[in-house]
């Protein structure tokens, strides 16, 4: 479509969004509360335990078949409030969309609500920010990406001009100006939500079992019940104390346990899974997943921490070891003191070439920006409170994929981070180290690599 960085005008975007719709992700079309607890009480097994509640009735057996009744009763209640608990998270897809986005309309930034955003909007994106729609980018300053949302990859993603960007990734650092070419439901974020609302489930192996078991009980029971009718009547006893009596033995085979059993034992699984943060939809979910033997999957940020942390600092006088996890301030730090004071100094210098910090939120300490960034900067707390305190920045240059690395200057000096070949041969000509320093320094990244 044709770019316009002065955006749309106020009756441009009313008239387009009366005909596009609002931006907003397709509402799933959910189930009546009461409808799924009633298909609680009236599948088959529980059918089949409603009869034999009213056959007990018949045959003069009122307490049992109270009995049965408050079983299928409870076991439904139970069974609907554990899955209930579970079925709101299918529309946490909408909370991936800002409530308020800065767009430029009529030639100026307005801030307005995300789902009154059209197509050919212009929006202003910077560090922080979520993405509201499916936007291409005309203008870009080091704007990285979180597509972890719709890819599962960790790592951020740049994008510069003419880049895509997805609605529900948001922006890790930089900042930039793009226009939207799709909202709501015609963004990739709405067309994932619009095939969880049209997928059909298939019956699960325990469904399709259990369904097999208990017709065969039924007619198991049924066909006892009408063989001991027979033999009544051989015996010359009257045709109505033989089919009570014939009522009795079909009831009694009728297995009332079986289905508050299975109930509990499927909950149990769900709540241990839910301690681990493994939310289960559906009990039966619960066997099915126990009978997974493997899972293939190429997304590491999706089965790790999605974590970085850096365990080895590299120093001409040693190497200095951290052994810690997260982005938190402790760490066993190892090495001989003149390595660790040499990595503290290279640890400040690339905390000045970076953006991405490691803060604590909530008591816990998670990675805003670059979690590459946020690495480096816990790395330096946990090399000790003794690391260099550095002036501000008074310019910054964002790491550049062509040139490969990032650079801060601070008063007279200027401190540089990046690929190592791109930056230890600049080292080399002698001015400031010796140049078999360098080859060595060359091997040594060699080495880490093929770890």
């Amino acid at each position: 479509m044709e770019s316009r960085p002065g955006g749309l005008t106020s009756a441009e975007s009313a008239a387009l969004l009366s005909t596009d719709g609002p931006n907003e992700l397709p509402r799933l079309q959910r189930t009546p509360a009461w409808r799924l607890l009633l298909a609680q009480m009236v599948h088959f097994f529980a059918v089949m335990l409603w009869v034999a509640g009213v056959l007990a009735f018949v045959a003069g057996m009122p307490q049992l078949g109270v009995a049965i009744f408050v079983i299928v009763i409870v076991n439904g209640v139970f069974a609907f409030a554990q899955e209930q608990r579970a079925e709101h998270a299918s529309e946490r897809l909408r909370d991936l969309l800002p409530v308020r986005v800065v767009a430029v309309r009529d030639g100026s930034p307005h801030e307005i609500d995300a789902t009154d955003v059209v197509v050919g909007d212009v929006i202003l994106l910077s560090a922080g920010d979520r993405v509201v729609a499916d936007l291409v980018a005309f203008e870009a300053h080091d704007l990285q990406v979180d597509e972890s949302t719709l890819s599962g990859e960790s790592v951020p993603v740049e994008v510069g001009p003419h880049g895509e960007l997805w609605a529900g990734t948001f922006i890790v650092s930089g900042e930039g100006r793009a226009q939207v070419v799709a909202t709501g439901v015609r963004t990739r974020l709405g067309g994932i939500a619009r095939l969880t609302a049209t997928a059909d489930r298939p019956a699960g192996p325990l469904a399709v079992e259990l369904n097999r078991i208990v017709r065969t009980m039924a007619i198991v029971t049924v066909g006892c019940g009408a063989a001991f009718f027979g033999l009544t009547l051989f015996t010359d006893t009257p045709p109505s104390d033989g089919f009570l009596f014939a009522i009795g033995v079909t009831v009694a085979l009728v297995p009332e346990g079986l289905l508050p059993t299975l109930t509990l034992s499927l909950s149990m699984g769900a709540q241990r899974m839910a301690g681990r943060r493994a939310l289960v939809r559906h009990l039966q979910a619960v066997e099915t997943l126990g009978s997974t033997t493997f899972i293939c999957t190429d997304k590491t940020g999706t089965l790790t921490r999605n974590e970085m942390v850096v365990e080895q600092v590299w120093t001409p006088v040693g190497t200095v070891q951290l052994t810690g996890e997260g982005y938190g301030p402790d760490a066993q730090v190892t090495g001989p003191p003149t390595a660790v004071a040499a990595a503290t100094a290279a640890t400040a210098a690339a905390v000045a070439c970076s953006q991405g910090r490691a803060v604590e939120r909530n008591g816990a300490w998670v990675a805003v920006g670059d979690p590459m960034e946020a690495a480096i900067d816990a790395a330096g707390r946990r090399l000790g409170p003794d690391r260099p305190s550095l002036p501000d920045a008074t310019r910054r240059y964002a790491f550049d994929p062509r040139r490969r690395r990032a650079s801060a200057l601070l008063g007279d000096s200027l401190l540089v981070k990046g690929a190592p070949d791109s930056l230890l041969p600049r080292c080399g000509d002698g001015a400031l180290v010796d140049g078999a320093l360098v080859d060595t320094a060359l091997r040594e990244v060699d080495r880490l690599a093929a770890q």
